[in-house]
């Protein structure tokens, strides 16, 4: 996981660890999210990274998380864990700026999506 489930936790402002399963599962699809924006593989550190790249599964451009990236996954898994369902009705939604397109852009690689 490129963030760890306590700053999940903080930054969702959820106290104890009853949502974990389903934080977790949030993290990992906000992080694949992410790294598929990018076109590029993102490892939470230098030794997961330099292990890829040794067993040969690092693919193109790889990179170590940054603070900018674990914040678009942040701002998704937030977005996932206020929303829980495929229709939101009766509320209007806005995409702020800064967001996580803004966030991930300066990393991406190649043209994509």
């Amino acid at each position: 996981m490129l963030v760890d489930i306590a700053t999940a936790r903080l930054h969702l402002r959820v106290d104890g660890t009853q949502d974990d399963a389903l934080i977790a599962l949030w993290l990992g699809a906000a992080g694949e999210a992410a790294m598929q924006h990018l076109n590029r593989n993102v490892y939470a550190d230098s030794a997961t990274l330099a292990a890829a790249v040794l067993d040969g599964t690092a693919g193109s451009d790889p990179m170590v998380v940054n603070d900018m990236i674990k914040a678009a996954v942040l701002l998704t898994l937030g977005h996932l864990y206020a929303n829980r369902e495929s229709v939101n009705t009766g509320s209007t939604a806005t995409e702020l700026p800064r967001g996580v397109d803004d966030l991930l852009q300066p990393f991406r690689v190649g043209m994509g999506m």
